[in-house]
């Protein structure tokens, strides 16, 4: 897929207020400091589409950008931030699950995770959560381009048998550098490939 355009649409704090359309929304999410805002940016081609900062947690609304007048990217909520203050962390808490389990154009979800850290217990209940309430998704291993391939790769197939011991059948899953742009075409030919098989289940 070649991005043509991205241009940001609105913020919202309710799921119930996102736009009102019937295109297809990928959304992004993961624990605060992930590297989400910069895997957006390299996605787009646009690198200051989605804020990066330095402090941690700082996206508290529900982000839509229209890419190629076809589909949205949304920027979630990071979870998992305790700084933020419990009352902070169920408002963010009901963002996402309102905005995961009620939004109908939501269509897969991608959940970010550290490839350089062994299984955090936080992802790995976030993940059953979604398992649980059959939400389609697929995991994006970030910041590759921290360590060697090697480790990174081992660092995977510990997070993947972690998960073979709940799952019959693997989540599909990418690894990705914003830096050196790794898993770019993979995580955006998969978006296409859902796209057309919408069009074409739409047009029978």
């Amino acid at each position: 897929m070649e991005i043509t355009s991205a241009e940001f649409v609105v913020s919202n704090s309710r799921a119930d207020m996102c736009p009102a359309t019937h295109l297809p929304e990928y959304a992004f999410i993961g624990r605060s400091n992930v590297g989400k805002s910069s895997l957006i940016n390299m996605l787009t081609k646009q690198p200051k589409l989605a804020m990066t900062s330095a402090t941690p947690g700082k996206t508290l609304l529900i982000n839509h950008f229209l890419v190629n007048k076809e589909w949205y990217l949304v920027d979630l909520p990071g979870y998992g931030y305790a700084q933020r203050g419990k009352k902070m962390m169920d408002k963010i808490e009901k963002l996402i699950q309102y905005y995961v389990l009620e939004r109908e154009q939501m269509t897969c979800l991608f959940v970010l995770v550290d490839s350089r850290l062994a299984p955090q217990k936080i992802d790995m209940e976030f993940i059953e959560w979604l398992g649980e309430n059959g939400v389609p998704f697929a995991i994006i291993f970030t910041k590759a381009d921290k360590q060697s391939a090697g480790k990174t790769r081992a660092n995977v197939d510990i997070y993947l048998s972690e998960l073979s011991k709940q799952w019959e059948e693997l989540p599909p899953y990418f690894i990705s550098s914003a830096e050196k742009k790794t898993g770019r075409k993979e995580i955006l030919d998969y978006i296409e490939q859902i796209n057309h098989s919408i069009t074409k289940n739409h047009t029978l």
